[in-house]
């Protein structure tokens, strides 16, 4: 029975180090899908770029959640011209799990007024063909950036590559917990003590009308000098094969004094050292 079982963990060795050893990651081949698509919404417009490149579950909000496919395919045209650069990526060890961020420009005119500025969020998905395709998009406008956003593109950590869970729910079921977790934080103490115990030391925090506010620190400064209070409720979440990027969307109210407002959010969450999940990047959507 010893040597069964020492040959069957010998075994699962090999196959976890043979894997690790095949399968080639490099965080620019998520950098390559969002510009591949914005190459597409350059020369063909919104609504071809958008279908060329949807997930068969992508969503984006208009304003509540809908699939890609479903509202583009029911419009005739989306006017106007729109123009955005990664700035922000990572990519899961396995590499069926990436996403970007960057600044957009999108104007539906011709006069230098008429643009409007912001940031997106571009969650990337690898299909059964090995093709990337689009997830969930998210944008937030802010006034004109005063300064160009640093790159940061960073490598994954290949040793984190495994096989895929037989089990398709327990990776999911874990972002939805850790996501209720931090909307039950939220819901008990304010805002800057409950995001303290979850932020990434990489965090980004993308909040409608201001930059995007990057790093614990300054995040935390923002949310003390806004005063504002959150309440969130998940809607969904998903999380690579290799567990060691996930993502999480859902709604949210948020309140400043007696003014509040309904938006949609969605989270990025990337594993630490410590085996916790830690939110890498929250970008809110008005709903109007």
């Amino acid at each position: 029975m010893k040597k069964l079982i020492f040959s069957a963990i010998i075994a699962s060795a090999l196959t976890s180090a043979a894997f690790a050893q095949n399968k080639q990651v490099t965080v620019d081949q998520v950098v390559k899908a969002e510009q591949n698509f914005d190459n597409i919404v350059q020369k063909k417009g919104m609504k071809a770029g958008f279908l060329a490149v949807a997930d068969y579950e992508g969503i984006v909000f208009k304003p509540q959640p809908v699939k890609i496919t479903e509202f583009y395919g029911s419009i005739d045209k989306q006017p106007g011209k729109l123009i955005a650069e990664p700035k922000f990526a990572r990519i899961s060890a396995n590499g069926d799990l990436g996403f970007t961020a960057g600044p957009y420009v999108y104007q539906n005119g011709k006069t230098d007024d008429d643009k409007v500025f912001g940031q997106y969020v571009s969650i990337w998905r690898l299909d059964t063909e090995n093709k990337w395709k689009l997830l969930i998009n998210v944008g937030m406008p802010h006034p004109e950036p005063e300064g160009e956003m640093q790159t940061d593109f960073k490598e994954p950590d290949l040793s984190k590559q495994k096989a895929a869970s037989k089990d398709p729910f327990a990776g999911k079921n874990i972002i939805v917990g850790t996501d209720n977790l931090l909307n039950k934080a939220l819901a008990t103490y304010p805002a800057l003590a409950a995001y303290k115990e979850f932020l990434s030391p990489e965090a980004h925090f993308y909040f409608p009308g201001f930059e995007p506010i990057v790093g614990p620190d300054k995040i935390m400064k923002f949310l003390d000098n806004e005063g504002v209070s959150i309440s969130a409720e998940t809607i969904n979440a998903g999380r690579s094969s290799s567990a060691d990027l996930a993502y999480s969307y859902g709604k949210a109210r948020i309140k400043k004094g007696n003014i509040v407002n309904n938006y949609n959010y969605v989270r990025i969450w990337e594993i630490g050292a410590d085996h916790k999940w830690n939110l890498l990047v929250e970008i809110f959507s008005t709903v109007e």
